[in-house]
């Protein structure tokens, strides 16, 4: 049991002068069987707290239906026995490059930019799962003897609005919940920001990556008392498929980690590890300083550049900041523990089954609906994965030009069942004019919804129509496919036949001897996802920068190992490669 309080200029445990050095680790971006071996290499870096997220989606995947939604206080569970403290930041929205900021689709859908609001139809959905949430938060405060020292209201609320009333109600509803620990807010070091994301009675704190003078200088004009916390100190970033590997130099990193703490301030190193966008959760963001351009997918990793990679190992980055933070432990600081178990030798397989996508689709699928206009992915019901959209051109006539308005994200079109072309965002058209009658089918993936800036909660799918020359073609019959409609049982529904070079469903089968963390590879293969034994490690995607999927050791067995992979573009896979650590 303890008391954890805001004082005039520090944080106080038990009256006593403490100061938080704390790491982010998401609980939901990290197998559970690692989670110890990942903590500890948090202490060994010198860190004695641990923050994470919470992602609504992942738990309420459909109003009322919950999946797990226990994870986080096994987590808070396994942050007390490592000795930890620990900060929770709940959201409900809570960007971390997580699909939709971590908003379920069924509620952004309907609501559009009207979360985030006091808008009474987006605070009961709100109200309710907090209800169910924090208890197991409430539980593990400091003052019944957990490890939880701090919550969150929000998230970095002055990027996106001004609507202080939302903010208060949202902190009074936490007090309401149980929540007795402070509470605390977190933006970046600007004023607009700092205006419109703080509460009064609220700790403030900033986010920034550089400049720590600088930014609790900004910081102490709008608060001018109080502990100073930098509570995302990003030490590297994320990647978006496409473009460059973001790294940052671990020198540098470690020189504005020790300005932080020279300032007197606490730290959340963002990420200290981040682990793996397992399941397709990758959210996506908008191009250019107001966050409205072009669409940019982030990658199934969440490497970050932090001090302790993607498959759990000490990098240059940490050993530079275990000798910063070393300097400020209470004692020295424990060994680097050894590893989880790793694929003890190399192993490639072949893929010895195949079903086209409509085959798939008609097995997985959800109900197929007719409707004037396509329907978006919100109205279908699909978070991750994809729909089919099946228009008749009528005829006779002549070429024209066949397009699409309003698109998000990506789509695979099909004339008359032949490969047409692929579509990207917003407003585009096949190469080749395509005359009537025939029929047209558009295989839509949402490549991950936004999760920062002006343009979140914006719908998935087809938001326009499919237009033919500048006629709009109606009577549009649309199908969902959800990626979590693939299951060991459903997918063993499914008729597979020969291996065919053509998007769909592969099936292969790999033998493993030593079953531990891996990479796995998939020579040849375009874009899509894949699972292992019924888990679902993420998408892939030739366009890079990322070349391999980290497969976390508790998902592999000893023995006969079950691969599906869902081609979406190319020809499908070669083979399948899983390579040692």
């Amino acid at each position: 049991m303890g008391d954890f309080a805001v004082g005039d200029e520090d944080f106080l445990l038990d009256g006593r002068p403490v100061r938080l050095l704390s790491g982010a680790l998401h609980y939901f971006r990290v197998h559970e069987g690692h989670w110890e071996h990942r903590l500890g290499m948090l202490r060994a870096m010198g860190l004695d707290c641990v923050e994470t997220y919470v992602p609504w989606n992942l738990h309420e995947p459909e109003p009322g239906r919950y999946v797990d939604a226990d994870a986080l206080g096994r987590f808070l569970d396994a942050v007390g026995r490592a000795g930890m403290r620990a900060i929770v930041r709940p959201g409900p929205y809570i960007c971390a490059e997580w699909e939709n900021g971590g908003l379920p689709h069924w509620l952004t859908g309907p609501l559009g930019r009207r979360v985030r609001t006091l808008d009474p139809e987006f605070l009961a959905p709100v109200e309710a799962w907090f209800r169910r949430l924090l208890p197991q938060v409430v539980e593990r405060q400091i003052d019944r003897g957990g490890p939880v020292v701090l919550v969150q209201v929000e998230n970095e609320y002055g990027s996106y609005g001004s609507d202080r009333g939302y903010l208060e109600w949202l902190a009074g509803l936490l007090r309401d919940c149980g929540v007795s620990v402070p509470l605390f807010t977190s933006d970046g070091p600007e004023d607009h920001m700092l205006t419109g994301g703080s509460v009064p009675g609220v700790l403030a704190t900033a986010n920034f990556g550089s400049g720590a003078r600088e930014g609790f200088a900004t910081l102490r004009r709008h608060q001018p008392s109080g502990p100073l916390m930098c509570m995302e100190f990003w030490c590297g970033w994320f990647d978006h498929w496409g473009r460059e590997h973001m790294v940052r130099d671990a020198a540098d990193a470690a020189a504005a980690l020790r300005e932080i703490l020279e300032c007197g301030a606490s730290v959340n190193v963002y990420m200290a590890h981040g682990g793996t966008n397992f399941g397709g959760w990758a959210g996506a963001n908008r191009d250019g300083e107001l966050h409205d351009g072009p669409l940019r997918a982030t990658v199934t990793s969440y490497d970050y550049d932090a001090p302790i990679d993607e498959a759990g190992r000490p990098t240059e980055k940490f050993r530079a900041f275990r000798e910063v933070l070393a300097e400020y432990a209470e004692g020295p600081l424990p060994e680097v523990p050894e590893p989880p178990a790793r694929l003890g030798a190399a192993v490639s397989g072949v893929l010895d089954g195949w079903a086209p996508l409509d085959a798939v689709l008609e097995v997985l699928g959800g109900e197929e609906t007719g409707t004037p206009l396509p329907p978006t992915f919100e109205e279908l019901g699909v978070d991750r994965g994809l729909v089919r959209y099946r228009v008749a051109v009528p005829g006779p006539r002549q070429p024209y030009p066949l397009g699409v308005t309003g698109l998000r994200d990506r789509a695979v079109v099909y004339v008359d069942g032949l490969p047409a072309g692929v579509l990207e965002g917003g407003d585009a058209a096949l190469p080749e004019p395509v005359a009537g009658p025939a029929l047209v089918d558009l295989w839509v993936e949402s490549l991950g919804r936004v999760n920062y800036g002006p343009r979140l909660a914006e719908p998935k799918g087809i938001t326009g129509g499919v237009r033919h020359e500048r006629q709009y073609l109606h009577g549009v019959r649309a199908r969902g496919l959800r990626l979590d409609a693939f299951a060991t049982e459903t997918v063993a529904k499914v008729p597979f036949g020969p291996v065919t070079e053509a998007p769909g469903l592969y099936r292969g089968v790999l033998a493993v001897a030593g079953a531990g963390d891996a990479w796995l590879r998939l020579p040849g293969s375009t874009r899509g996802f894949v699972w292992m034994n019924g888990f679902c490690l993420g998408r892939y995607w030739s366009a890079g920068p990322q070349e391999a999927l980290f497969v976390p050791g508790p998902v592999l067995r000893e023995g006969a190992n079950e691969v599906w992979v869902l081609e979406l573009e190319g020809g499908g896979p070669s083979s399948v490669e899983l390579d040692v650590l």
